[in-house]
C-alpha cells in the first residue's frame, strides 16, 4: 500500500526544519525550562522548527492531523497524522553536540508507514517506509540495513542515559548492559540511526513520548530490525522502547528487561 504522502515529502520537511534550526547551532541564545521534574530544555529553534513543518503540511496535506512536541496537536484522530519533533535531543543542541536530530513520522490509521531522521549540521538523513530504509549525506545515497548479531555477547548497545531510568526500570536495564560486548551513552535518535545503518545492535530507553518514536519506526523496520516496547508491544505511543538490529537478538533483549 503506498503511504499518504511520497517519501518527497519528508526532505521537503526537512529543509524547512533545518532553515530554522541552523541559525542557531553552536550561537548563545535563550534557553528556557519547560518545568517538572528535572531539566527539559526548549529553545527558539525547537519552536521555529516545528513551526515551519506544521505551516507546509497544513499547505500540502490540509486533512491530515499533527502531534509535535512543542505546540498542542491538531486534528489528533485524523486518519493520517504527522508526528514531529523538531530538534530529538536538545541537550545535545545547546550543548553544541551534533547528535540531535529532527524526527518525523507519520501515521495512517495510526500505523507508522513513513519515517526520517534528520541531522541537518552533518548533511545526514536517514529515512524509511517500513519496507526498506535509505541514507543521502556525505558519501552518498545509499540503502540502509541492519548487521546480524544474534548474541548478546556480541552486542553494541545505546541508552540515552540510564540517570533517565526510574527506580523500578534500572535493575532491568543493569541486566541487560552486563550481557553486551559494549555500551554507548547520549545519542538520543542518532543512536537509532546508527541501529538502522548496521553500527550497533540495541537501543533502549524509557519515558519515550510518541515524537520520540514514530518516526524512527519505520526506519528500523525497513533496514530489517525490529521496535517494541519492553513488553513486546507497539511502540508508536512511547513508554519503554527497545529496538534491535537482528529481529533473532530482540526476545534475549526483552527477556533480559524484564521486570
Amino acid at each position: 500500500m503506498n503511504p499518504p504522502a511520497p517519501p518527497e515529502f519528508l526532505d521537503r520537511l526537512a529543509d524547512a526544519a533545518a532553515s530554522a534550526i541552523m541559525p542557531h547551532f553552536r550561537t548563545r541564545f535563550v534557553v528556557e525550562h519547560k518545568g517538572g521534574d528535572g531539566f527539559d530544555p526548549v529553545t527558539v529553534a525547537d519552536r521555529a522548527a516545528e513551526e515551519a513543518m506544521r505551516r507546509l503540511i497544513g499547505a500540502t496535506f490540509p486533512d491530515h492531523g499533527i502531534v509535535g512536541e512543542e505546540f498542542p496537536a491538531e486534528r489528533a484522530d485524523a486518519e493520517h497524522v504527522w508526528v514531529l519533533d523538531p530538534i530529538d535531543g536538545t541537550r545535545a543542541f545547546i550543548t553544541g553536540l551534533p547528535v540531535w536530530g529532527t524526527l518525523i513520522g507519520l501515521l495512517s490509521r495510526k500505523r507508522p508507514v513513513l519515517g526520517m531522521m534528520a541531522q541537518p549540521f552533518t548533511g545526514e538523513r536517514y529515512a524509511g517506509d517500513g519496507t526498506k530504509a535509505w541514507y543521502t549525506g556525505p558519501g552518498g545515497p545509499q540503502r540502509l540495513a541492519t548487521r546480524r548479531c544474534a548474541r548478546l555477547a556480541d552486542a553494541m548497545l545505546f541508552t540515552t542515559s540510564p540517570f533517565l531510568f526510574t527506580a523500578e526500570e534500572l535493575p532491568a536495564y543493569r541486566r541487560l548492559e552486563s550481557a553486551v560486548r559494549l555500551t554507548r551513552y547520549g545519542c538520543d535518535c542518532y543512536a537509532y540511526a546508527m541501529l538502522a545503518a548496521g553500527h550497533a545492535d540495541i537501543v533502549v530507553d524509557a519515558g519515550l513520548k510518541p515524537y520520540d518514536i514514530v518516526g524512527l519506526i519505520p526506519l528500523i523496520e525497513g533496514a530489517g530490525g525490529k521496535v517494541t516496547t519492553w513488553d513486546g508491544g507497539p511502540a508508536a505511543g512511547g513508554g519503554r522502547i527497545a529496538a534491535t538490529g537482528d529481529p533473532r537478538l530482540h526476545d534475549e533483549v526483552l527477556k533480559a528487561l524484564r521486570t
